[in-house]
C-alpha cells in the first residue's frame, strides 16, 4: 500500500514514521508554505493521536499540534489497562461496556497487539475481605464479562475463560497475598499495556506514516472552526492556518479551546512500589472497595519492577494543573485498600512514586464523579470548532472516529471512510515495516516496549542500560530522539522511556539521557 503524502513534507521523511527535530523543522517550513488544510487537530494525548490517524488514512491533509509533548496530560497517567468494560457493567452501563470490549479487542488482536499481554485479574477468597454473597456477585460480573468477549469476538486463546482457583494457585499469582484462611480466588483477564505513552506515540508515528503532520511544542491560539495562530514554543514564531475543520481533542483542557464545554474533571491517583513488596506478582491482585458493588483497588504488575496501586475517583474541582499531584488521604487510601488482602502490610516507607491524572468527564451536575457516564461526545462550538471529550483510553479508536466523522460530516470534507480498526500501528506484527527478532541476547523489556521496531531500535545504539539497575537501553534513548520526537532528556526520562516515574531513578539516570540526547541531536 502506498503511503499518502498530500504534499506535507518531501525528501527523508516522506513516507516515514520518523519524528524527530529535523523533520519538525521542516514539516513547520512546508506548513507555512502552505497553510490551507483541511483538518487541524488539537491536542497530542491518545485521542488527538487517534483522530490524526483516522484523518489521515481517509486521505485528508491533516496537522496536530501539541504544546507540550506526546502524551504530555492524561494519557499518560492511567493504570496501563486495556479494559474490557467489567465495571461499567456492574453499574449498568451496558453500551460502554460493550464499546470497551470491542475495541479492547481491536487493540489486542489488530492495531498493537505487540504492546499488550493478557494480565490475570485475581479476587482472593478471604475472610474479611468480601461481605456476604459478594464472591457471587463478582463471579457472576466476570462470568458477564466474558459473554462481552465472546460478542466482541475476542478469542479465549488470548483472553482465557473465568475460573476459580485453589490456595496454592492464589499464592503463585500473587505471592504477597495473606494466607490465614485463603480459600482460593476468583480469576477474570483483561489486557495490559506494557505503557500508555508507547501506545500515544505509535499512533503519532502511524498518522505521520500516512502523511499527517505531527508537531510537538506547537501552541494553538486564536481557535475558530476554520483557523487558528500556531506558535513554535522554541522560536516565538507563528503562523495562520486554514482549516476545513478543527478537532479540539485537549483532554481536560478542552474548555480553554472551546469556552462553551464544561467539564468536571475526576482525579485518578496510583502509587508504585518495588515488585518484591508483594512477592513479584503475575497478576492484578484485585480488591474490592470497602461499602462499594462496584470498585477495586488493583495491584498492577508493571515494567521496571513495579506495581502500581489505584485507583482513585475524586472531585478535581480549580485550574488544570500541567500535572496533577496526588493528595495524602488518597495515598493512604489505596494503601490501606490494598493491605487487606496482603500478608506483610505496606506502609508509606514502600511507597517508590505516585502520580495522577485528571479524566475529562462532562460535567452532568452533582454527585459524585464516580457515576459520571465515561460515554464520550462530540460537540460542536458556536464557533464551529468540534470537540470531544470523555470516553477512556481504551475506546480512543472509536472516539477518533466519531470526531473525524462529525468534522467530515458537518464540514463537507472529502474523506474516505474510516479503517482503523484493521490498521497495524508502527511496531505492530501486521504492520509493514515490522521485523522479527530473534530474541538471543536482546532484552526482553525492549521487545516487549517496540515490538517489531526492536531490530530499528538495536540500529540506534548499544544494549548496555541506561544506568545500572534500570532496564533501559542506550538504544532505546537513542531512538527515542532519532524516531519517536523526543527532543529534550525530559521527554526520555517522563514520557517515552517512564524512568521518571521514580524520582530516584529519573536523577540517576539524567546525565547519561542528557548525555545520548545531544549525542542524537547532532547527528
Amino acid at each position: 500500500m502506498t503511503t499518502p503524502n498530500h504534499g506535507v513534507i518531501a525528501g527523508p521523511f516522506a513516507g516515514t514514521s520518523q519524528l524527530n527535530a529535523a523533520r519538525r523543522q521542516l514539516e513547520l517550513d512546508a506548513l507555512a508554505a502552505r497553510p490551507k488544510i483541511d483538518l487541524l487537530v488539537i491536542g497530542g494525548g491518545v485521542t488527538g493521536a487517534g483522530v490524526a490517524l483516522d484523518a489521515a488514512t481517509r486521505g485528508l491533509r491533516t496537522v496536530l499540534v501539541e504544546s507540550r509533548d506526546l502524551a504530555f496530560g492524561t494519557s499518560r497517567w492511567s493504570s496501563k489497562l486495556v479494559h474490557g468494560g467489567l465495571r461499567y457493567l456492574a453499574s449498568g452501563r451496558i453500551g460502554v461496556a460493550r464499546e470497551s470490549a470491542l475495541e479492547r479487542g481491536v487493540l489486542m488482536t489488530r492495531t498493537a497487539p505487540h504492546l499488550i499481554r493478557a494480565l490475570p485479574q485475581l479476587v482472593p477468597l478471604l475472610p474479611g475481605l468480601l461481605r456476604p454473597g459478594q464472591s457471587a456477585l463478582i463471579r457472576a460480573g466476570f462470568h458477564a464479562g466474558d459473554a462481552l468477549r465472546m460478542s466482541a469476538g475476542t478469542p479465549g486463546a488470548l483472553l482465557p475463560r473465568v475460573r476459580r482457583i485453589d490456595a496454592e494457585h492464589t499464592r503463585r499469582l500473587v505471592p504477597g497475598v495473606r494466607t490465614a484462611g485463603l480459600r482460593g480466588g476468583l480469576v477474570a483477564h483483561d489486557g495490559q499495556l506494557v505503557d500508555d505513552v508507547r501506545l500515544v506515540v505509535a499512533l503519532a508515528r502511524t498518522a505521520a506514516q500516512y502523511g499527517a503532520t505531527v508537531l510537538t511544542r506547537v501552541r494553538a491560539e486564536d481557535v475558530t472552526g476554520d483557523s487558528a495562530r500556531l506558535t513554535d514554543v522554541l522560536t516565538g514564531e507563528s503562523l495562520t492556518v486554514s482549516a476545513g475543520a478543527v478537532v479540539n481533542a485537549t483532554g481536560v483542557w478542552a474548555g480553554e479551546v472551546d469556552t462553551s464545554i464544561r467539564l468536571r474533571p475526576s482525579r485518578g491517583t496510583h502509587v508504585l512500589v518495588d515488585a518484591a513488596a508483594l512477592g513479584h506478582p503475575t497478576a492484578a491482585l484485585t480488591v474490592p472497595v470497602p461499602g462499594s458493588v462496584s470498585r477495586f483497588v488493583f495491584a498492577l504488575p508493571q515494567q521496571l519492577g513495579r506495581v502500581a496501586i489505584g485507583l482513585t475517583d475524586e472531585d478535581a474541582p480549580g485550574p488544570i494543573p500541567d500535572e496533577p499531584v496526588p493528595t495524602d488521604g488518597e495515598i493512604t487510601f489505596l494503601l490501606d485498600t490494598v493491605n487487606a488482602a496482603l500478608s506483610t502490610a505496606l506502609t508509606r516507607a514502600d511507597v517508590r512514586g505516585a502520580y495522577a491524572g485528571l479524566r475529562p468527564l462532562i460535567d452532568t451536575g452533582g454527585g459524585n464523579t464516580a457515576d459520571i457516564s465515561r460515554e464520550h461526545a462530540v460537540l460542536e462550538s458556536p464557533s464551529g470548532v468540534v470537540t470531544v471529550v470523555g470516553g477512556k483510553l481504551t475506546t480512543y479508536r472509536r472516539m477518533a472516529e466519531d470526531a473525524v466523522d462529525a468534522a467530515v460530516r458537518l464540514r463537507g470534507l472529502p474523506a474516505r471512510a474510516c479503517w482503523t480498526a484493521r490498521l497495524p500501528l508502527v511496531g505492530a506484527p501486521g504492520h509493514r515495516d515490522s521485523r522479527p527478532v530473534r530474541a538471543d541476547g536482546v532484552p526482553g523489556s525492549l521487545l516487549a516496549r517496540h515490538g517489531g521496531a526492536a531490530r530499528e531500535v538495536l540500529e540506534a545504539g548499544d544494549l548496555a542500560p541506561v544506568v545500572e539497575g534500570i532496564a533501559v537501553t542506550r538504544a532505546e534513548i537513542a531512538y527515542a530522539v532519532t524516531h519517536e520526537g523526543a527532543l529534550d532528556a525530559a521527554d526520555v526520562l517522563h514520557r517515552r522511556t517512564r524512568i521518571g516515574l521514580v524520582d530516584e531513578d529519573a536523577e540517576r539516570a539524567r546525565e547519561a539521557v542528557e548525555e545520548i540526547v545531544a549525542e542524537r541531536q547532532k547527528v
